[in-house]
């Protein structure tokens, strides 16, 4: 069973609040190298992360804030931008400060070692784990997959209906279930995403002909409208005047063609909004092979092969 999680994902958990509250648990867990989880409340002028650990001051010194600060490969933004946030750490040691006050010497660069060496490194394509979005750029959203450590999560990966940027899907602070994509010969993790949105015929059978719902204008061509019905599926709408991408529309269902792979719709009425489909997973399990998005009717294939 994994025992690495986001961060964030730990801090209300009863186990990590007796730990971090009481002096006599935070001594234990330097012994343990037990992962333990709270705020970061100041970043100081010399990037040391200061933790609230209650009645015990907590402190991160700068080149144990993350894996690759010392050495430059991480910037220490990575360290600013926690502040007001969870932050794991094991203890290095109890101290007493220059006023004999006791003071806990804290690391996360260990948690985040100990997370890859634990848990990363055991990962294989087609792992399912949990992720927290960090933050959102053109090409991707990164990924906390445990103690801080970062994945990628391309935009081509997010879902089968495209969208312009990440943040049509997601939010900073989302969590989120992927899939291990890729690994690189330096243990970078690539995830994937849109493989637990289910398949063309799934998405499909949450409908049915003569409705009319709710979708997202995702694309405006000179042959018609795709609308997003949901994250994996969209429909082709007859072209009309005035419908912008990022619209919300209220289509008619006029056909829906298994064999085809298509939905065939017509725009009512489009207006702004934010309104956007709910991400729903249909895979539970902890891994996945293969995915086949096609209906088996459909000559078109579209699949995922993770042996591959």
């Amino acid at each position: 069973m994994n025992a690495f999680f986001p961060e964030g994902w730990l801090t209300a958990s009863r186990q990590n609040r007796k730990n971090t509250f009481t002096p006599s648990f935070l001594s234990e867990a330097a012994k343990t190298g037990e992962i333990l989880e709270s705020v970061a409340y100041v970043c100081d002028n010399e990037h040391n992360l200061l933790v609230d650990l209650g009645s015990v001051k907590g402190i991160i010194p700068r080149e144990e804030g993350a894996i690759g600060i010392t050495e430059g490969a991480t910037r220490d933004i990575a360290l600013i931008s926690r502040v007001g946030k969870p932050v794991c750490f094991v203890v290095d040691e109890l101290a007493s400060d220059e006023n004999g006050k006791l003071v806990a010497i804290l690391s996360r660069r260990k948690a985040q070692e100990k997370c890859r060496v634990e848990f990363l490194s055991t990962l294989i394509k087609g792992d399912i784990i949990g992720a927290k979005i960090t933050h959102l750029e053109s090409f991707g959203a990164f990924c906390d997959i445990g103690c801080g450590v970062p994945a990628l999560l391309p935009i081509d990966s997010i879902s089968v209906s495209r969208i312009s940027h990440p943040k049509d899907r997601f939010k900073v602070g989302d969590d989120i279930k992927a899939v291990v994509k890729d690994i690189s010969a330096d243990g970078k993790i690539t995830l994937t995403h849109k493989e637990l949105l289910g398949t063309w015929q799934e998405n499909a059978d949450l409908f049915s002909v003569g409705q009319t719902v709710t979708g997202v204008v995702r694309s405006v061509e000179d042959y018609g409208i795709f609308v997003e019905l949901t994250p994996n599926l969209a429909g082709l709408a007859e072209l009309k005047s005035g419908v912008k991408v990022g619209d919300l529309a209220g289509v008619y269902i006029k056909n829906i063609m298994s064999d085809k792979m298509k939905v065939k719709l017509i725009i009512i009425d489009s207006f702004s909004g934010d309104y956007s489909p709910e991400i729903t997973y249909f895979n539970f399990d902890n891994h996945i092979d293969r995915f086949d998005y096609s209906p088996e009717s459909c000559k078109r294939k579209i699949f995922t092969d993770f042996n591959a």
